[in-house]
C-alpha cells in the first residue's frame, strides 16, 4: 500500500509540474456556491475523475487555491467555537469548575429558545449533521440545483432549530462525535453553511468581542499584560507594548487625564517651584487651620494633627518615647507652645482686680492679687470660674503675668496684665472676662494685625499663579502698587473686619486678643538654662553718633542714650550669665521672670550640632548666686520691651532675611569666621519665665522644671534652630501629655470634667474610640457587656456621683455605716438603691461627657428619659434650688480639704508620722462629723488622685477604680504575692435582641422588595434602630454604675501607663468624694487607701495605693 502522507506530498509536488501530473485522491471537491454572491459553501463530495486535460487541471488547481484561502478564513471563525464545545464535553466535574473559575468574566453562551426541546426531533437541519453515507449515495450530476433548493427551504423554515441543534454538537475523546444530551454517536458533518452558522453564533461572537475590547477595571492597557511581560517604559512609550495593544494604548494616552504637564524647558525643577507661588500656596493653606512659625520644620519630622484650629505636631516620626523622657530628666526637651492664647488687660489696677476677683477664689490658692505676682516678679497660676459660681461652673486653668511697675506705689498708673490659656478654653474665658469687665463695646482702633495683601492684590496674585507655567510671562509693572507676596506671620485665619479689642466705658479697661502675636517656646530639663545662655547673647550697647535714619532699630539707640536703661541692661546680662552655672532650673524660685534684649541668635550659630553643658566656673561669686537662688531675679530685671506692641512690630518688620544673612557670610574674607553686623544687627526683646515642674507630693520635687521663652512674632525659626543646635530634643503633644503625667498634674483639657472644654474633649475622644471599635469585626474586639464594662470609651462622672449620693440617702446613716460588703455589691441587687431617684439616673448629662453613650441609646429609651425629665419641674421650688446649686458636678479644689483628705489616705504602716503631722497642723481625724461636714458642702464632687500599682499591672485610660472587700484585704495581708480577685463573666442581655432584629430585618427586606416606597421608610427606621445596638457595647441609659460589678465602683483613670520614673504602673484619675470617705471609714488603718484597678477589657483586678498630693 502507498503511504497517504507520501501520496499527498507527491501530489503537492506534481501540482507545480503540470506535464507529469498524476492527480491524487482528494478529500474535498470544490463546487460552485449554490446560493447568492457573498456566501461560501464548502461541500464534501466524491473524488475527482482520474483523467482530465491539462487546461482543466490548471483551472482546477487555481480554483482549489482560492477555495482553500476562503476555507482557511472560515476555519479561523468556526474552529475556536468548535474547540470550546469540544473542551466543555471532555472536561470532568473538577475541570468544569476550574474552567468556570477561569471563564467567569467571559460572556456566557446564547440562551436556548423555548422551542428547542420541541424541535429536537429534526435530526439534520441545515447547519449540518447529515451522515456521510447518506450524502454519499446522492448522484454527482444534476444534484446541485436540488441541493440548493433543499438547503434554501431548510434555512427559511427552521433557522432557530439549525442554530440550536448545531450548538449541541460536542467532541468526545474516543469514539468520534457525540451529541451531548442525546448520547447518540454522530460523525463529522459533511458540509456547513457558513452564513447560517455565523448567524447562529452572532450573539456569542459579539459578546466575545465586547469582552475582549471592553476593560473590566480602571487599569491602564499596559497593566492588563501579565507581570512577566510588563516593562517600565510601557507607561510612557506606546511602542513598547505589543502591536495588538498599541492602538488602544494610543487612544488612552490621548485622554486629558493622562496628558503630561507642560513644563518650561528653560527652567529646572527648582526654578519651576517659584518662590512667589509657593508662599501664595502656603498662605492659602493657613486660612482654615493656623500654622505655627515652626510648622514646616515640624511637618518634616512629626506626625501632624489638626486640633483646636491649629496644625500641631503630635509625636516624632522616630521612636523617641524613652529618649524624650531622658531629655526631660537629664538633658533638655524643647516644645513649641505658640498655640497658647494670650489676653491682654489694660487699665487701672484696682478696676482689674475688682473685676477678676469674681472669677477666682482664695480657697484654690493664689489669686491675681498675690504680692509677688502683682509686682511683676513672678508668674502666677489659678483656676477661673464663672462670676460668683465657685466651686461649680469652672472655666479652666490659666497663668498670668503682670508688667512690672516703673514707679512703685502709684495706684493710678495704668497696669498691663497678660493671661495665658489653652486654645480650647479661650472662647468661654474671653466671654466671661468681657462680661465682668463690662468690655462689650469693640474698640475702634483695635489691635488688628495689618493684612499683608489687599483683596485686589490677592486676586491678582491668584490669577498670576493660575497661568500656565510653560509659557514665558513678563512681570507686570504696576508702578507703586506692585508689591511682592509676603509670608503670613501670626494668625492667618483672622478676619480684619472682626474686632480683637474691646473697651469698657465705665471701668476704662481695654481687653485685647494677642493670640499668635508672640511665640512661646518651652525648654524642660536641667540643661535648659545652659542652652539658653549659649544660644542667647545680650545685645551690644550702641555707642556713637551715627545717622539714626539709616539704622532700622531706632528704639534701641534711644534706649542706649539713657544711662539708667544701660545700667539695667548690664544687670540683666549679669543674671543671664549666672544662670549658666546653676545645676538645674528647679533651684530658682518658681515662676521667676527675667527680661532681656538679645542680639540675632543666627549670627553665633555653631557649625555643627553640639550639646550645651553647665559651667560651674561661672558661679564664682557665691554671694550673687545665693541671692539669686533665694530671692530670685530682682524686680527691676523683669522689665522687657516686649510689652510694647509698637517695638515688637518694628522688630518683626526690620528682621534681616536669611538670604541676606547668608550673602553676608559668603562675603567674609575668612570663611566660617564670626559675622559682625554692628549697628545693623537686630535687637530682639524677650522674656524668660521659669517653670517650676513637680511641686506636689514628697518625691521627685522639681522634676520637669525649665524655662519658657516669649518672643515677638516673626522670629520663631530664628530662635528655634539655635536651640536645636545646642542639643535640645524636640517633643510634641504626646510628650507634653507625658510631662504632665509624670508631674502628676491634670492635662488640659482632658482632665477637667467640670469644664465645658473638658466635656467636649471627652465627647470627641469617645466618638473616635467608638468608630475605631466598630471598624473591627465582633470576633476581633472585646465584648464589654460580658466583661462588665458599662462605659469603655467615656467616664460617666455625673452618673457616678449621683449613684453615690443616692446610696448615702437610701441608707440614711453615717458614712462609716455605709461600708461596702459583698451583699451590697452584688450586681443582681443593684436595682434597689436606685429605685428612690429614677429621674436622676436616667438623665444623661452633657457636662459629664456622657454624650458618647447617646448614639448607642435606642429611641424608646430616649422617650422614657424625656417623660421622666418632664416630671422633675413638678417638685418644689426649694428642691429645684438645691438641685441647681448643691447637687451639680464639681471637682474639689479647696487646698484645706485636699490636705485633710491627703492625710486620711496615708496608711500608718507607710508613715508613722502622718498622724502627728496632721494633729500639729490642726487637721481633724477621720470621724463621722468630719465626713458629714464635707458631704454637706460637696455632695456630688470629684477629687484628683494618683494611684501606684502594688503588684503587677499597667493601668490605661478608662480603667475602673473599685473598692476592695474585706476578703480581698485579708487575702492581701496573708499572701504578699496575691495579685487580686477576678471578675466573673457577665451575661449579654442584648444578644437575643440583636439576633431578633437581624431576623426581622431580613423578613422586612424580603417583603419590601415588592411593596411601595412607604414601607421602605419603615425598613429604614428599623435599620437605624439596628445600628443603635452595637454588639459588645451596653445600650441604653447606664443604670447602677457603682454596683454593676462585684466590686463597688469608686472612679476612673484618665492617665495611666508604666512609669519609667518609678519602675511600676502609675495612674491619675478622679474618684467620688462620697465614695472615698465611705471607703476610708470602712478600711482598717493598716490598709487604708488600698483600691482595686480593672482595665475595661480585662476581668482581673489589681491592687493599688491611692494618694492625694497637694
Amino acid at each position: 500500500m502507498v503511504n497517504p502522507v507520501s501520496r499527498r506530498r507527491s501530489g503537492k509536488r506534481r501540482l507545480t509540474g503540470l506535464s507529469s501530473y498524476r492527480h491524487p485522491t482528494p478529500r474535498f471537491r470544490p463546487r460552485r456556491p449554490p446560493c447568492s454572491r457573498g456566501m461560501l459553501e464548502v461541500v464534501v463530495c466524491a473524488r475527482l475523475p482520474a483523467t482530465c486535460r491539462k487546461r482543466r487541471i490548471g483551472a482546477c488547481a487555481l480554483q482549489l487555491t482560492r477555495r482553500a484561502v476562503r476555507l482557511r478564513a472560515l476555519q479561523r471563525l468556526v474552529i475556536p467555537t468548535l474547540g470550546i464545545l469540544r473542551t466543555s464535553a471532555e472536561m470532568s466535574n473538577a475541570k468544569e469548575r476550574k474552567h468556570a473559575k477561569k471563564m467567569r468574566n467571559q460572556p456566557t453562551n446564547v440562551t436556548l429558545s423555548s422551542g428547542f426541546l420541541a424541535e429536537r426531533s429534526v435530526k439534520y437541519p441545515n447547519g449540518g449533521g447529515k451522515p456521510f453515507q447518506t450524502q454519499k449515495q446522492e448522484p454527482h450530476s444534476g444534484t446541485s440545483r436540488q441541493r440548493q433548493t433543499k438547503m434554501a427551504s431548510h434555512s427559511l423554515s427552521e433557522p432557530d432549530v439549525n442554530e440550536q441543534s448545531s450548538s449541541k454538537n460536542m467532541f468526545k475523546k474516543k469514539g468520534g462525535w457525540k451529541a451531548g444530551p442525546e448520547g447518540t454517536s454522530q460523525e463529522i458533518p459533511k458540509y456547513i453553511t457558513a452564513s447560517t452558522f455565523a448567524q447562529a453564533r452572532a450573539a456569542e461572537i459579539s459578546a466575545m468581542l465586547k469582552a475582549v475590547t471592553q476593560k473590566a477595571s480602571n487599569s491602564l492597557v499596559f497593566q492588563t499584560l501579565p507581570r512577566h511581560m510588563r516593562r517600565r517604559a510601557m507607561s510612557h512609550s506606546v511602542k513598547r507594548l505589543p502591536r495588538r495593544l498599541q492602538e488602544a494604548a494610543q487612544r488612552e494616552a490621548e485622554k486629558a487625564v493622562h496628558q503630561k504637564k507642560e513644563h518650561s524647558k528653560n527652567k529646572c525643577h527648582k526654578a519651576r517651584r517659584c518662590h512667589i507661588n509657593r508662599i501664595l500656596e502656603f498662605n492659602r493653606r493657613q486660612k482654615k487651620n493656623i500654622w505655627l512659625e515652626t510648622h514646616i520644620w515640624h511637618a518634616k519630622r512629626f506626625h501632624m494633627v489638626k486640633k483646636w484650629g491649629y496644625c500641631l505636631g503630635e509625636r516624632p516620626t522616630v521612636k523617641s518615647h524613652r529618649a524624650c523622657y531622658r531629655a526631660m530628666t537629664n538633658l533638655c526637651l524643647l516644645q513649641d507652645l505658640s498655640y497658647y492664647c494670650c489676653l491682654e488687660l489694660k487699665g487701672k489696677e484696682e478696676e482689674i482686680l475688682k473685676a477678676l476677683s469674681q472669677m477666682c477664689s482664695p480657697d484654690t490658692g493664689l489669686t491675681f492679687a498675690a504680692v509677688h505676682c502683682l509686682s511683676g516678679k513672678r508668674q502666677g497660676s489659678l483656676m477661673l470660674y464663672r462670676a460668683n459660681k465657685y466651686p461649680r461652673e469652672m472655666l479652666g486653668p490659666v497663668t498670668f503675668i503682670w508688667k512690672s511697675e516703673r514707679t512703685p506705689g502709684d495706684p493710678c498708673e495704668s497696669r498691663q496684665l497678660w493671661i495665658w490659656l489653652h486654645p480650647a478654653l479661650k472662647r468661654d474665658i474671653l466671654e466671661e472676662i468681657k462680661t465682668v469687665c463690662l468690655c462689650l463695646e469693640p474698640k475702634s482702633n483695635a489691635c488688628i494685625p495689618n493684612p499683608l495683601l489687599t483683596p485686589s492684590q490677592e486676586i491678582k496674585q491668584t490669577e498670576l499663579a493660575d497661568e500656565k507655567i510653560g509659557k514665558k510671562r513678563k512681570r507686570k509693572d504696576d508702578g507703586e502698587n506692585a508689591r511682592p507676596i509676603k509670608k503670613v506671620i501670626g494668625d492667618g485665619t483672622r478676619d480684619p473686619c472682626q474686632p480683637y479689642s474691646w473697651l469698657s466705658v465705665t471701668t476704662g479697661i481695654i481687653i485685647s486678643d494677642l493670640t499668635m502675636e508672640m511665640n512661646r517656646f518651652r525648654l524642660i530639663g536641667p540643661l535648659s538654662h545652659s542652652i539658653l545662655t549659649e544660644a542667647l547673647k545680650a545685645a551690644s550697647v550702641h555707642i556713637g553718633e551715627e545717622d539714626t535714619e539709616k539704622i532700622p532699630h531706632r528704639w534701641w539707640i534711644d534706649t542706649c542714650k539713657n544711662p539708667d536703661s544701660v545700667s539695667l541692661h548690664r544687670r540683666q546680662e549679669t543674671v543671664l550669665d549666672l544662670l549658666g552655672g546653676i545645676t538645674s532650673p528647679a533651684e530658682i524660685p518658681a515662676g521667676t521672670i527675667l527680661g532681656l534684649t538679645v542680639g540675632d541668635p543666627r549670627i553665633n550659630l555653631p557649625q555643627k550640632r553640639s550639646k550645651a553643658l553647665s559651667n560651674p566656673e561661672k558661679c564664682r561669686d557665691d554671694e550673687k548666686v545665693r541671692h539669686l537662688l533665694l530671692e530670685g531675679v530682682p524686680v527691676e530685671c523683669t522689665h522687657s520691651f516686649i510689652w510694647n506692641q509698637d517695638i515688637c512690630k518694628s522688630v518683626t518688620e526690620n528682621k534681616i532675611s536669611d538670604q541676606d544673612l547668608n550673602r553676608m557670610r559668603s562675603e567674609l574674607l575668612v570663611p566660617g569666621s564670626q559675622l559682625v553686623l554692628g549697628p545693623q544687627e537686630s535687637k530682639i526683646p524677650i522674656l524668660l519665665i521659669q517653670q517650676p515642674g513637680k511641686v506636689t507630693g514628697d518625691d521627685r520635687l522639681g522634676w520637669g522644671s525649665g524655662w519658657d521663652v516669649l518672643l515677638p512674632k516673626g522670629w520663631g525659626m530664628a530662635f528655634w534652630i539655635p536651640l536645636v543646635y545646642r542639643g535640645a530634643r524636640v517633643g510634641g503633644l504626646k510628650e507634653a501629655a507625658m510631662h504632665s503625667q509624670y508631674k502628676r498634674t491634670p492635662s488640659i483639657p482632658g482632665d477637667f470634667p467640670d469644664c465645658p472644654a473638658g466635656s467636649l474633649f471627652a465627647e470627641e475622644q469617645a466618638e473616635n474610640s467608638l468608630e475605631k471599635y466598630k471598624r473591627r469585626p465582633p470576633a476581633k474586639r472585646p465584648n464589654y457587656v460580658k466583661l462588665g464594662t458599662l462605659a469603655p470609651f467615656c467616664c460617666p462622672w455625673e452618673q457616678l456621683t449621683q449613684d453615690w449620693e443616692s446610696r448615702v440617702q437610701v441608707q440614711g446613716a453615717s458614712p462609716g455605716a455605709l461600708a461596702p460588703s459583698v451583699e451590697e455589691s452584688d450586681p443582681r441587687r443593684h436595682e434597689v438603691p436606685h429605685a428612690v431617684m429614677p429621674e436622676k439616673t436616667h438623665q444623661p448629662s452633657d457636662k459629664a461627657g456622657l454624650s458618647a453613650n447617646d448614639p448607642r441609646e435606642p429611641e424608646v429609651m430616649d422617650t422614657e428619659c424625656q417623660d421622666q425629665a418632664e416630671k422633675v419641674p413638678d417638685q418644689g421650688a426649694s428642691e429645684n434650688h438645691i438641685a441647681a446649686t448643691g447637687s451639680q458636678l464639681c471637682v474639689l479644689r479647696s487646698r484645706k480639704l485636699l490636705k485633710q483628705l491627703s492625710a486620711w489616705c496615708g496608711s500608718s504602716f507607710e508613715d508613722c508620722r502622718a498622724a502627728r503631722q496632721a494633729s500639729s497642723r490642726g487637721q481633724q481625724e477621720l470621724t463621722r462629723e468630719a465626713c458629714l461636714s464635707i458631704l454637706d458642702h460637696f455632695p456630688r464632687a470629684l477629687v484628683w488622685v494618683s494611684l501606684s500599682v502594688l503588684r503587677k499591672g499597667s493601668p490605661e485610660p478608662h480603667t475602673m477604680i473599685c473598692v476592695p472587700t474585706e476578703e480581698d484585704l485579708l487575702q492581701l495581708s496573708r499572701d504578699h504575692h496575691y495579685c487580686g480577685p477576678q471578675e466573673s463573666r457577665h451575661s449579654d442581655p442584648f444578644k437575643s435582641m440583636i439576633l431578633k432584629q437581624k431576623e426581622k430585618k431580613k423578613m422586612e427586606k424580603k417583603k419590601s422588595q415588592g411593596h411601595a416606597a412607604s414601607e421602605g421608610l419603615a425598613v429604614g427606621a428599623l435599620v437605624a434602630e439596628q445600628e443603635a445596638l452595637t454588639p459588645g457595647l451596653w445600650s441604653g441609659p447606664l443604670l447602677g454604675v457603682t454596683s454593676h460589678c462585684s466590686r463597688v465602683l469608686l472612679g476612673f483613670v484618665t492617665q495611666g501607663d508604666f512609669s519609667m520614673a518609678v519602675g511600676c504602673g502609675e495612674a491619675l484619675g478622679f474618684v467620688s468624694v462620697t465614695g472615698l470617705l465611705v471607703m476610708l471609714s470602712s478600711q482598717p488603718a493598716a490598709t487604708r487607701g488600698v483600691v482595686l484597678l480593672r482595665p475595661p477589657a480585662s476581668l482581673q483586678y489589681r491592687f493599688a495605693k491611692i494618694a492625694i498630693e497637694v
